[in-house]
């Protein structure tokens, strides 16, 4: 059971990252928008954009699942970090789409963390 699980958060994971780099490397108006707000743009958007591209690789490399979690985990500790501080809940009319999706993947990639984090270099042994 809990392998299966497994493996659909690093599906649901992955698919929710993938699916915005087209948003953030293209240049949406929303992507533009949000990282104006927060005072990152346009490096913000292309760094976590990268960084999310990285983690949804390593979610799916053995031995690396933890390092792609932990990733994923940072990147929406920041966007959930500024939806409750500068943006807000809901952004330009998305219904708050955004922050329950970020949610989704902090959820998901903090129990694969925890899963994984034994496989950590250096510090894996000592969690």
């Amino acid at each position: 059971m809990v392998t299966w699980l497994d493996g659909l958060a690093r599906v649901v994971i992955a698919i929710i990252l993938v699916q915005t780099l087209y948003f953030k490397f293209s240049g949406a108006a929303e992507s533009i928008y949000i990282f104006t707000t927060v005072g990152q743009e346009p490096w913000g958007r292309y760094g976590s954009g990268a960084v999310e591209a990285v983690a949804s690789v390593l979610l799916f490399i053995p031995g690396t699942v933890a390092l792609g979690a932990g990733l994923a985990l940072g990147t929406m500790s920041g966007a959930i970090f500024f939806h409750l501080t500068r943006l807000g809940i809901e952004v330009q009319g998305d219904g708050g789409l955004l922050f329950a999706l970020a949610c989704v993947v902090w959820v998901c990639s903090a129990a694969l963390f925890w899963r994984h984090r034994r496989t950590l270099p250096v510090i894996g042994r000592l969690l």
